[in-house]
């Protein structure tokens, strides 16, 4: 019985990449996720973070990061609910600061080790929440290796 399940379970591993390379935002998002979220950078997949974080981001919105992005009440609670739901439910996945950053969780850091610190200074990235400036696909929630352009370097893999 064994063998027969180490081929299965070798699949699983190998297939655990291509998980993680796919970040969509789910279906059935809040048409303001894209219209609010989406006006001033990439709309993050809910599954960056996890629920408490969001509810943090969603609870300091006249501080978003520097920047007033107040909502009404109905659509505030309408997105959080959308980011909750969706939210990460690994731990490595909490941001860190206040607000949280998911620049700043232990999951990002991880997958961006080998990122010179001089391409987020780069002024085609900006910072590192700027998902799309070396995904091309991020919009589409690709973040494969493979796809990867960093801005004066060209493809990374």
């Amino acid at each position: 019985m064994r063998h027969i399940l180490i081929p299965f379970f070798s699949a699983a591993i190998l297939a655990l990449p291509a998980h993680a390379d796919r970040l969509p935002v789910p279906a059935g998002a809040p048409p303001a996720f894209a219209a609010e979220c989406g006006s001033c950078h990439l709309p993050f997949p809910p599954a960056l973070l996890t629920a408490p974080d969001w509810k943090r981001v969603m609870a300091s919105l006249d501080k978003h990061y520097g920047d007033n992005a107040s909502l009404d009440e109905k659509t505030r609670r309408e997105l959080e609910d959308f980011l909750v739901r969706h939210a990460a439910t690994d731990r490595r996945k909490a941001g860190a600061g206040d607000p949280p950053r998911l620049t700043e969780s232990a999951w990002f850091r991880r997958e961006h080790r080998e990122v010179p610190q001089a391409v987020w200074r780069d002024a085609r990235v900006k910072s590192a929440a700027n998902c799309a400036a070396c995904h091309p696909r991020a919009e589409a929630g690709s973040y494969s290796e493979r796809e990867i352009v960093v801005p004066g370097l060209g493809k990374h893999k």
